[in-house]
């Protein structure tokens, strides 16, 4: 792939698009292989975290896209509201560990 044709990629929003089914392909192998052998991350770890980055990236579609503002802000919210819901379970996971664990 030379510059121009990157480019391209980047100007049409497929570079997006191409980055979308990563994040899928990484969230289903995650899922997969935690619930195959019990390591790794389980999908309450994972999805929240992935969500939010995978709506800004929306979010990043659609102004490339010339989309309708609305749509635009609707996916910064999601992608807003993800990353509450992950870092709420964060914190919540955090206070209930004793207090010398807490410290690192």
């Amino acid at each position: 792939m030379d510059v121009e044709e990157l480019g391209r990629w980047v100007e049409s929003g497929r570079i997006v698009d191409f980055i979308l089914v990563v994040i899928a392909c990484e969230a289903a192998a995650l899922v997969v292989y935690h619930r195959f052998t019990g390591g790794g991350l389980g999908a309450r770890e994972v999805l929240p975290n992935l969500a939010s980055g995978a709506f800004l990236l929306l979010a990043l579609r659609f102004a490339l896209a010339r989309a309708p503002w609305p749509t635009l802000v609707c996916a910064v919210c999601a992608a807003l509201a993800a990353h509450a819901y992950d870092l709420s379970r964060r914190w919540a996971a955090k206070r209930a560990l004793p207090s010398v664990a807490r410290d690192n």
